[in-house]
């Protein structure tokens, strides 16, 4: 297909058409002296509608790659992106008291009104170099101002009557449940932008370059509207509503996370896009509409730390509603069979239960031991070395694997102790760590029979981690079934590491553990 281009003047033309609108806000914009009467849904709305139509127009015509046309373009986008974030801006303002939100160690509402003063100051200078660059172009900018009464927002105080029938749904518990883990699962990907929030300045610029990316920020954006759409269609005007008074309260989290995300995905997306970036048409070109620190100090300190601070409230909120609602069951698992519960599986126990909140204990022999210490679970590895070694003793005498009277006066059991360990391993009873097996220098140094002598042998190989036994142990659970089931599937996938210690792929529902 052959490329036509079009004649300059025949794209002035359509642009002073199609752009009278957008000229006619950009130059209210640009003499308005104060933010408020301009920072208002109405004509934010407005703002943010014409400038989406204008950038389709100018990218139709790849007014992007033309040096003479770039820049407007460039323009258009600022208008459009920051006239959407202070749209969602003023969307989270007045919202807030509907939302019921926890407390948080700042004031949110003072903070809000910060960002809006940014994106404002923003909107104002993108409107006079646009009013200015359109006059550059031949454009023609509408005189006059707007009127006002059209692009105000008088709102009387309350709230229409909730008299609509409420819907009735099977069990409040099955609600709750749903709501809570799928929030607590988004908290747990939510980890690194909230990690980032702690964030110096001078580290920003990477963090954006890494875990508060506008992919990453679009992509777990994404999955808060999930949740709220979750909410709104099985939940809102629902008996559970008003059965359990913490689901407004989440409601209301989700909401005002998502919003943030919204507001952050936009200002990672301007830095990555725009800032920085040089236009062609240098005899005609503007100063940066906004400085690189200043953007990346509203998107760190507002927008992540807030949604940081608003994530954690609700984690204990999802936490205490599940607590409310636990059936207690119990579970029988098999025991790590790497080296029982070293590190890495009581680490993951761990974190499991801790991400729900619940109380969850773990028996061994009568013993219990709080499954949300990793020093707890530690101190069953004694237990299940003494069965290994029990049942390790066992085994050479069931099998006959040491002849007292063919080793009598041989001082060496090293021979004697190779056979055992061939022997075993032969059977699958056994697994070496080590190959080939170097046994000790000096020997235990015990007295007794060859037998006691291999069996220390033995143990003391089994203490060195050079070997490990498959005594088929378990171990016994004891908490919420929901968190149980997620125990249970851990345990059936090696507890993240297989025979030999090394890292396995967890199952898609476990993959917070990894985070």
């Amino acid at each position: 297909m052959v490329s036509v281009t079009i004649a300059d003047k025949d794209f002035q033309k359509l642009i002073t058409k199609r752009a009278r609108t957008l000229l006619g806000l950009a130059s209210c914009l640009s003499q308005c002296k104060s933010s408020d009467k301009i920072m208002v849904r109405s004509f934010l709305g407005q703002l943010f509608s014409q400038s989406l139509q204008i950038e389709e127009l100018l990218d139709a015509y790849d007014a992007g790659n033309n040096c003479r046309w770039c820049s407007f373009r460039s323009l258009t986008a600022a208008i459009k992106l920051f006239s959407d974030v202070s749209y969602k801006l003023l969307h989270i303002q007045h919202a807030l008291p509907a939302y019921r939100l926890l407390p948080i160690e700042r004031d949110f509402v003072k903070a809000t009104e910060g960002a809006l003063e940014f994106t404002g100051d923003v909107l104002s200078r993108a409107a006079k170099q646009m009013v200015v660059r359109a006059g550059q172009l031949g454009l023609t900018v509408p005189s006059g101002g707007l009127r006002e009464k059209f692009y105000t927002e008088e709102l009387p105080p309350g709230r229409l009557p909730h008299d609509c029938g409420t819907r009735r749904i099977e069990t409040v518990s099955e609600t709750v449940t749903l709501l809570a883990t799928a929030f607590l699962n988004l908290a747990a990907e939510s980890k690194d932008v909230r990690a980032a929030s702690r964030a110096k300045p001078e580290e920003y610029a990477s963090y954006v370059l890494g875990s508060v990316s506008e992919e990453k920020l679009r992509s777990l954006e994404l999955r808060f509207h999930n949740l709220q759409s979750l909410y709104d269609t099985y939940v809102s005007g629902t008996e559970a509503e008003k059965l359990d008074t913490d689901l407004p309260i989440l409601r209301g989290h989700i909401s005002v996370v998502f919003h943030l995300l919204e507001t952050a995905t936009s200002f990672a997306h301007y830095y990555e896009r725009h800032v920085n970036k040089e236009l062609c048409d240098s005899p005609t070109r503007f100063e940066p509409l906004v400085k690189a620190e200043e953007l990346l100090a509203v998107l760190m300190k507002y927008s992540v730390t807030s949604i940081s601070l608003y994530i954690d409230c609700a984690e204990y909120l999802c936490q205490r509603m599940l607590k409310r609602y636990a059936e207690v069951g119990r579970v029988e698992v098999s025991v790590p069979p790497y080296r029982g519960f070293h590190v890495r599986p009581s680490t993951l126990i761990s974190k499991l239960v801790l991400h729900y909140g619940s109380e969850v204990r773990m028996q061994m022999d009568e013993e219990d031991y709080d499954a949300r210490s990793p020093l707890e679970l530690f101190r069953a590895n004694e237990k299940i070395n003494a069965q290994k070694r029990r049942w390790l003793a066992s085994e050479i005498v069931h099998l006959k694997l040491v002849q007292e009277q063919e080793q009598a006066g041989q001082s060496n059991i090293d021979p004697v102790v190779r056979g055992v360990v061939l022997a075993l391993a032969e059977q699958g009873k056994l697994i070496l760590y080590e190959q080939p097996l170097q046994l000790p220098d000096e020997p235990t140094g015990k007295e007794g029979t060859l037998l006691e002598k291999v069996t220390d042998e033995m143990a003391r190989l089994l203490a060195m981690g050079k070997i490990d036994v498959d005594a088929n142990l378990t171990a016994m659970f004891i908490g919420d079934k929901r968190v149980l089931a997620d125990i249970k599937l851990l345990a059936e996938s090696g507890y993240g590491e297989d025979n030999f210690g090394n890292n396995v792929p967890l199952p898609e529902k476990l993959v917070y553990l990894r985070r």
